[in-house]
């Protein structure tokens, strides 16, 4: 104890003298590479860890829209009738989206000989309709080779987390099917794209801003959605990608405690592999 007050003395002592004492002159030791590299690590480690996680989701969402297409092309195949793209329609315009979503030709080309094969499976299309928080609403597109495991996941998936199923039809006539074709690098000018869409016979379309800022979404009736592609391509993005979705009639805004609720919903179902896609009506 008497050792520790010694020390405590001679420390107050020699702070309260350092500006009188000639060491106060020497200049401070500049912070060299050496003791940088000892600060950084856990700097660069936790930047690191975001560029993981930042990639691991970017890599997941490729993954499951490849995934998602393939099934796609199979089922085209099967129900076309052909594989190949000259003959059978509907497989083209699939084609066509997966490669709009930047959907490898290879995996095009495995799915389509897949399609082929005597053993594969049989892949069916089916939405189911649920109820958030905070009067939001979900329609879910489901595309699998199994509904009664699909039906049964996605079940389960909204009621942990104290969601509802609902009733077939009593959420879905709030929504309107339209063609989608999204801009990722670039806010479009609005006349120049409708002298465009009048020459290629497109009667009707809603320009919108994107989720990310410059960027911007186009709705189109769903048999426009090929033609607006190409209006949109011809305007020289060639990033665009073209989907089918559903759009809310009337949007509604959540609580900050509901729309994380909703979303941890949301976020749990588009990670089951049945599931092709959820939308929603919140607007925030």
């Amino acid at each position: 104890m008497k050792i520790q007050i010694t020390l405590l003395s001679l420390t107050t002592l020699l702070s309260s003298t350092t500006a009188f004492s000639p060491l106060s002159a020497i200049p401070a030791t500049p912070l060299t590479s050496e003791h940088a590299s000892r600060v950084s690590p856990l700097s660069m480690g936790r930047a690191a860890a975001v560029r993981a996680a930042t990639k691991s989701k970017t890599d997941a969402k490729k993954a499951k829209t490849n995934a998602v297409f393939g099934k796609r092309i199979m089922m085209a195949v099967k129900q076309g009738g052909s594989p190949s793209t000259d003959s059978n329609r509907m497989l083209a315009e699939i084609v066509k989206q997966a490669k709009a979503n930047n959907v490898p030709v290879d995996n095009i080309a495995r799915a389509i000989k897949r399609a082929s094969e005597a053993n594969t499976a049989d892949f069916a299309e089916s939405t189911f309709e649920a109820y958030g928080f905070g009067g939001a609403s979900l329609v879910i597109s489901v595309l699998s080779d199994n509904a009664n495991r699909a039906n049964a996941d996605v079940k389960s998936t909204v009621g942990k987390r104290n969601g509802k199923i609902a009733e077939s039809g009593s959420v879905l006539f709030m929504y309107d099917r339209k063609g989608r074709v999204e801009i990722p690098d670039a806010v479009l000018d609005e006349e120049a794209l409708l002298d465009a869409a009048i020459e290629a016979d497109i009667d009707d379309f809603i320009l919108e801003e994107g989720d990310e800022e410059g960027s911007s979404v186009v709705f189109v009736e769903p048999s426009d959605s090929g033609k607006m592609f190409d209006v949109v391509k011809g305007m020289g993005h060639e990033n665009a990608k073209m989907s089918l979705t559903w759009v809310s009639k009337a949007a509604v805004e959540c609580s900050d405690e509901d729309f994380e609720q909703n979303m941890e919903i949301i976020d749990a179902l588009e990670e089951l592999d049945d599931v092709d896609s959820v939308e929603h009506n919140m607007s925030n």
